[in-house]
Parts: structure tokens; C-alpha cells; sequence
């Protein structure tokens, strides 16, 4: 156990180093992003300190794989914008050799093409897929627990493959007494090891994220401030072609970035109601979704996601409704089971 909680702090302290180098540029798997679960979801797509009883927790950060999740299974359907299907599996195990361990998939279906040549005339039909499998380990001490997760991506576009390979790094505190937990992740830190045809390789979507979950004594909600892309300040994107404000003399003036605005896209609010033993319901907020996503003057819900969960014996169900742009949200469905209930009634 010591060995491996010392393997995965010497990841972390490399991972800071690297990091430097891999900042700006342009982004490939984009879709190791999407989150793959309803939970994550709900709680405005973004979030690494919630769910220590969440097997899909670990897809968010690894070190929230403590204990509460052996031997659950996950499987997750997302109904994507323009019919884009993403189905994702999860399951936990642990073991006295192997310690606490979890195996997951993640595949996207963009869904068939018409495949045309240089004068236009259809050639037939092409797919789009991408798809990436995670093996993921964590470890605990005392109030500390570290976790780390292998990943291997595949984009296919055509035919044609580009392969990448990347680890998650995360760490969390638990409060010993309370029910507070900050958590630390580092996300896709890799590279692209073959990329499509002849082309140049790409740079993966790092992101470096900090996050706190805290429910107080005795009250029915727990609340979440998650701050993403933390290895760099600007994220702001302003449209070039976006026309601005006429002032007083009659010229335009363009919109200009503020320091406000800039810290306010890193960070992801979401909130848990713990409405009963087995009944929750969860809201989220993403800035950075709602700034580059709502369309003016006519305002809507891009940025704002909502949940519910419902456990009944051993399945859980769990769907959310996470609206990006007025023209249109994805829905997930979230499907649970603890299979120690059902080893359990087979060994009765």
C-alpha cells in the first residue's frame, strides 16, 4: 500500500512539472471532456469533489474511489446535441492483492455521413466514432486519497485513426469529522501518440481542476465550487466578427476582456437536496458554458443543468438535463446496480 501511494505522489509532482509545457493550442479528443455520467452532469458538468458513493465518481477524479463503491456497475446513455449517442460503462472492484480498482469505457456515435467527392457526387456513407478505455487505482491514508487513471483514446473518422494515451491524477482530503471534501485533479494529461493520416499531432484537452463539496450538520443539501482550467487564467473568447456597442460619437467599440470576466469562467457552482434515503435532486451552473453559449437577446438556460436520483433496493436511477443552447440540451440516464445485494441474496 505505502508503495503505491508513494508511485502515485511521484506522478503528481511530475504531472506539475509537465504541465507548463502544455498550455494554449489547439485541442484533439475534445470529447474526453463530456462528462460520462448524469451526476457530474447535474452538477453543471464540471466537478471532482462529490460522490464518494458515486461509482462514476472516478471518471471526475480517481480519488474519490474510496471504499463506498466495491462492486458496483454503471451504465450511462447520453442523448447528445444532433443525435449524438454516448454510452458509458463503470465498475469498481477491490481486491487484498490488486487493492481498489475500476475499469471503464466511454464511447461516442457520431453517427453516419454522406461521403462525397471533389465534384460533390455521393459516394456512399462514412462514421465517426470515438471511444476510450480507463483503468483506474486509488489508494487512502488516514484522511488523504490518491488516485490515478490510464486512458486510452481512439478518434475514427472514415477509417481513419488517431490514438492518444493520457492519465487523470486527483487527490482528495476528507474531513474527519464533517462532511467536507476538496479535491485536486489533473485531467488528460498525455499525448497523441498517432494522428490521423500525415497530419501533425495535437495537443490533448488538459485540464487542471480544485474543487470543494461541504453539507453542513444536520441540513438536506450539499453544496459545490469547482474551479477548472487552472493552468491558465484567460479563457475568454470574444468573436472577432461580433459587432459592438456605437458610443456617443458614433463609433463602435468592441467588447474588451475584464479580470472579472476571466475569473468567473473557471468556476462550476452545484448544489445536492437530500430529500430523502434514497431520493436526491441536483441543480448546477457553468459560466464559461452559459458565456459562450447563450445567444443574445434571447437569453434561455445554456449554463444551467438539473437532476434527479432515486435508489430502490439495489438499482439506482439517475437522470439530468444539462441545456447548452436554445437549440438544444442533452439528457442522461444513469443506471446503477450494487451488485454485493445481489451476491448476497444468491449466497442466501
Amino acid at each position: 500500500m505505502q508503495k503505491r501511494i508513494f508511485l502515485l505522489g511521484l506522478l503528481v509532482m511530475a504531472a506539475v512539472q509537465v504541465v507548463q509545457a502544455q498550455m494554449g493550442g489547439r485541442y484533439a479528443f475534445r470529447f474526453l471532456e463530456v462528462p460520462t455520467h448524469a451526476r457530474q452532469a447535474a452538477l453543471g458538468g464540471v466537478n471532482i469533489s462529490s460522490g464518494l458513493e458515486e461509482v462514476n465518481a472516478v471518471s471526475a477524479n480517481p480519488a474519490l474511489m474510496q471504499g463506498k463503491t466495491n462492486n458496483l456497475l454503471s451504465f450511462t446513455y447520453l442523448n447528445y446535441l444532433a443525435d449524438v449517442g454516448q454510452s458509458n460503462f463503470q465498475y469498481v472492484f477491490e481486491s487484498p492483492k490488486l487493492g481498489r480498482n475500476a475499469v471503464g469505457v466511454q464511447y461516442l456515435n457520431y453517427g453516419d455521413f454522406t461521403q462525397t467527392n471533389a465534384a460533390g457526387e455521393e459516394e456512399g456513407t462514412f462514421n465517426v466514432r470515438d471511444y476510450a478505455i480507463t483503468l483506474s487505482h486509488a489508494a487512502t491514508i488516514e484522511t488523504f486519497t490518491l488516485g490515478a487513471t490510464a486512458k486510452v483514446a481512439v478518434s475514427s473518422i472514415a477509417g481513419d485513426q488517431a490514438v492518444a494515451t493520457a492519465v487523470d491524477l486527483g487527490g482528495t482530503f476528507k474531513h474527519p469529522e464533517q462532511d467536507f471534501i476538496v479535491g485536486l485533479a489533473i485531467k488528460n494529461l498525455g499525448v497523441m501518440v498517432k494522428p490521423y493520416g500525415n497530419g501533425e499531432r495535437e495537443d490533448l484537452p488538459l485540464d487542471i481542476q480544485l474543487g470543494a463539496s461541504y453539507k453542513p450538520e444536520h441540513a438536506p443539501f450539499r453544496l459545490s465550487l469547482t474551479a477548472h482550467n487552472l493552468h491558465r487564467f484567460d479563457i475568454v473568447y470574444l468573436d472577432p466578427a461580433k459587432k459592438g456597442a456605437i458610443n456617443e460619437n458614433n463609433e463602435e467599440v468592441k467588447e474588451e476582456k475584464t479580470f472579472t470576466d476571466k475569473l468567473a469562467r473557471h468556476f462550476v457552482v452545484g448544489g445536492e437536496f437530500l430529500l430523502g434515503q434514497g431520493f436526491n435532486l441536483r441543480a448546477g451552473y457553468n459560466h464559461l458554458r452559459r458565456k459562450e453559449l447563450v445567444v443574445e437577446n434571447v437569453g434561455g438556460m445554456a449554463g444551467f443543468s438539473f437532476g434527479a436520483s432515486i435508489k430502490i433496493s439495489a438499482l439506482r436511477f439517475d437522470y439530468t438535463y444539462a441545456n447548452f443552447h436554445v437549440a438544444g440540451a442533452s439528457n442522461y440516464i444513469t443506471l446503477t446496480a450494487d451488485l454485493n445485494r445481489f451476491l448476497k441474496k444468491k449466497l442466501d
